[in-house]
């Protein structure tokens, strides 16, 4: 009854677009075939593959088009974020994004090697920023976020103790002073050509220093 409900509220093309979406992804989830060699497909079903991944880049580039306007707008108050997101909830953005996120981590567990021929994981990948520019201006995005990422007994000072330094002004650090850093007794770490410190991690963590 609630799927009839909300398939009366969405557009006639909004809905044939959800069910064709849901046709890509049935067709490419593995069933019980007998006999099939590892790692080959047939044209058909890397036929869908490619149909997945075109469909991705039409879907991204209207939400990558969507969402600074959105963000602009929802800037302006809380008002303007609620009414912002009343629309794109109801939009390609509220309605088959999710879905289809959810649909393919389902399918790279399923079929990592499909997925990764198909191409399309990394062209949601790119949605990424634009969703978290417009995430943050939820209120009480700031509670929120300490809530989801403060673990029991292990995490919450350390979050609680970083958010003050979110608003100093970046540094750029070479190579040779992170190196030199570390021989001192410090504990900077890269990545994606980010330096974080983890030293007062390191005092926190039951993964150990190897893992580190």
């Amino acid at each position: 009854m609630d799927y009839e409900h909300c398939s009366k509220e969405r557009s006639a093309s909004l809905d044939l677009l959800l069910r064709f979406q849901r046709l890509l992804v049935s067709k490419l989830y593995p069933g019980d075939c007998v006999g099939q060699v590892p790692n080959t497909y047939s044209p058909d079903l890397l036929g869908v593959g490619s149909l997945l991944k075109k469909y991705t880049a039409l879907l991204c580039t209207h939400i990558g088009d969507i969402l600074p306007v959105a963000t602009s707008i929802a800037s302006t108050s809380h008002r303007h974020f609620a009414e912002v997101s009343q629309v794109v909830d109801g939009d390609l953005t509220g309605i088959l994004l999710p879905e289809l996120v959810v649909s393919t981590v389902l399918l790279l567990s399923k079929n990592a090697v499909l997925m990764q021929e198909a191409g399309a994981i990394p062209l949601l990948a790119g949605l990424l920023e634009h969703l978290d520019r417009f995430n943050h201006l939820a209120p009480g995005k700031e509670r929120d976020d300490n809530e989801d990422l403060a673990w029991p007994g292990i995490m919450g000072s350390f979050f609680t103790g970083q958010s003050c330094r979110n608003n100093e002004e970046v540094t750029l650090i070479r190579k040779p002073d992170l190196e030199n850093h570390n021989k001192d007794g410090g504990f900077w770490t890269v990545i994606d050509g980010k330096v974080y410190d983890i030293k007062d991690f390191q005092t926190q963590s039951l993964t150990g220093n190897s893992i580190l």
